[in-house]
């Protein structure tokens, strides 16, 4: 593995506000959770889970939303607000000198779109990877599938609640871990630049 790379990866999911339909006037999607699992590559485990509760500022967590992710408009109120949450992604979890991952690309484009001009400051680095992508390379998927199809695919339990920042952070560590013990590390070679850096 290339030294640049890094040992520790940053695997990163998030929760954000949603309707069944178009959002209501005015309002628009943004994050209400970061989950993170910090994975160690060095000897392939899971060292740490964070999860972040964000309050929104344009949109109100709908029953639909509620029901997906367990997260309460109360419970979100309480939250840090979206700057502060990507301070701390950004120093306690050293961000931007660390690789991070997602399954797809959703929750790059999310903190890209809500970091953009005026908006807080980005807290990672350039180095991203889809891992919903590199599942379906190393399985020889067609397309990539969801994540807890890959658990099930992958013959990995779910653990925890589905649509939980840190649960789903968590089940992505496995996968990471799963597909370095089949051959099929995550390295430098499988990152993408990010479109947008600070």
């Amino acid at each position: 593995m290339e030294e640049a790379f890094g040992r520790f990866v940053n695997v990163v999911d998030v929760e954000a506000t949603c309707w069944t339909g178009q959002p209501p006037p005015g309002e628009t999607n943004e994050i209400i959770e970061i989950g993170v699992c910090v994975v160690d590559t060095a000897d392939w485990r899971r060292t740490e889970r964070h999860r972040i509760i964000v309050r929104p500022r344009r949109s109100r967590v709908s029953p639909f939303c509620t029901e997906l992710t367990g997260l309460t408009q109360a419970e979100v109120d309480r939250g840090v607000d979206f700057a502060t949450a990507c301070a701390q992604l950004d120093g306690e979890l050293l961000g931007r000198f660390r690789t991070w991952a997602s399954w797809g690309d959703y929750d790059r484009h999310q903190f890209e779109r809500q970091c953009g001009p005026g908006g807080a400051a980005y807290p990672f680095g350039s180095r991203h990877i889809n891992i919903k992508q590199h599942f379906a390379d190393a399985f020889g998927l067609r397309r990539g599938i969801g994540m807890s199809q890959a658990l099930d695919k992958a013959g990995l339990p779910l653990e925890g609640r589905h649509h939980r920042g840190d649960d789903d952070a968590w089940n992505i560590g496995a996968l990471v871990i799963e597909l370095a013990r089949l051959g099929h590390p995550i390295t430098a070679a499988t990152t993408t630049k990010a479109d947008f850096t600070s």
